[in-house]
């Protein structure tokens, strides 16, 4: 109930085009509103409408309705950096940070959002979940997937001005953009372009 296949982020490029973005993990939808060190920048997590917008575009399926104080907004920005560097150690190759790691680790030991089902069929969320929840349920998607069958799946877009992280799902595995709508058209223009001059 935590993921649906079917949501993908929209996002903006630097020239305000929107292109969908589906990085395959709730996790990693999390990286996408900024980041440690240059990331920063990037930074959309300032007060708790601002994590009740995300977890509204998130693959969380239903929207949970949360109770968020700015003090859990602060400590899914602290555990969404702390991520943010152990997949970046991941993707080198390296032993993932120990203080990043016991902050993921005590995020997930909390409990997460709990499913639960309506007297109509429905899905919905139980009880009055809060920030606190959001965060070990993305805390748990991270330590599935950082220790599952797609850890070596984990990518960057192949786009040298592209920072964007995603998780291979496709069968094949050879995915190598954020998106084709966005990084891989990109690239194919300036392959057309480059085989034109080459011609010319």
């Amino acid at each position: 109930m935590e993921s649906s296949a079917t949501k993908g982020l929209t996002l903006r490029s630097h020239t305000g085009v929107a292109y969908r973005f589906d990085p395959g993990a709730l996790c990693l939808e999390l990286l996408t509103t900024g980041g440690p060190g240059p990331y920063r920048r990037y930074e959309v997590l300032r007060e708790p409408a601002d994590l009740a917008a995300w977890a509204e575009r998130s693959r969380l399926t239903p929207t949970p309705v949360l109770e968020i104080s700015a003090a859990e907004v602060a400590g899914v920005r602290e555990l969404r950096d702390a991520l943010f560097r152990a997949v970046l150690a991941h993707l080198e190759g390296e032993l993932l940070p120990p203080g990043d790691l016991a902050v993921i680790n005590a995020a997930a030991a909390l409990p997460p959002l709990a499913p639960a089902i309506t007297p109509a069929g429905a899905q919905c969320w139980a009880g009055n979940p809060g920030g606190t929840h959001l965060a070990a349920t993305v805390a748990r998607d991270a330590v599935a997937l950082l220790t599952g069958p797609f850890a070596d799946r984990i990518r960057t877009c192949a786009a040298e001005d592209c920072h964007l992280v995603y998780v291979d799902t496709s069968r094949p595995g050879r995915r190598r953009w954020c998106s084709m709508e966005h990084c891989g058209n990109r690239h194919k223009v300036r392959a057309l372009r480059l085989r034109h001059s080459e011609e010319g």
